[in-house]
């Protein structure tokens, strides 16, 4: 399927491109050579075969969520520059 000048003029347009005419002619024979190439897979017969998730069989290798207790007030509160209470002091923004 061969491109026109017209059609890339129109995707630039569309992107907000400005193409020379160099360009132009360049970007019209890449996007035909793209466009051939996508005609070939869809000429290709996938009657009886499953739509992939993901080439490679991967599984979720996450832990299970286990309850465990937090930690201890005091011990949070340790790395802060300024605590009043049991509160994180910051500086006022306004």
């Amino acid at each position: 399927m061969a491109l026109t000048i017209k059609e890339v003029e129109h995707v630039a347009q569309l992107a907000r491109l400005k193409l020379t005419e160099e360009e132009k002619v360049k970007f019209a024979q890449q996007l035909s050579t793209v466009l051939d190439y996508a005609d070939t897979l869809n000429a290709i017969s996938t009657e009886g075969v499953e739509p992939l998730i993901h080439i490679l069989p991967i599984r979720n290798v996450f832990r299970e969520d286990q309850r465990k207790p937090s930690m201890e007030r005091e011990e949070i509160l340790a790395n802060a520059p300024l605590a009043e209470g049991f509160q994180y002091k910051v500086p006022k923004i306004m």
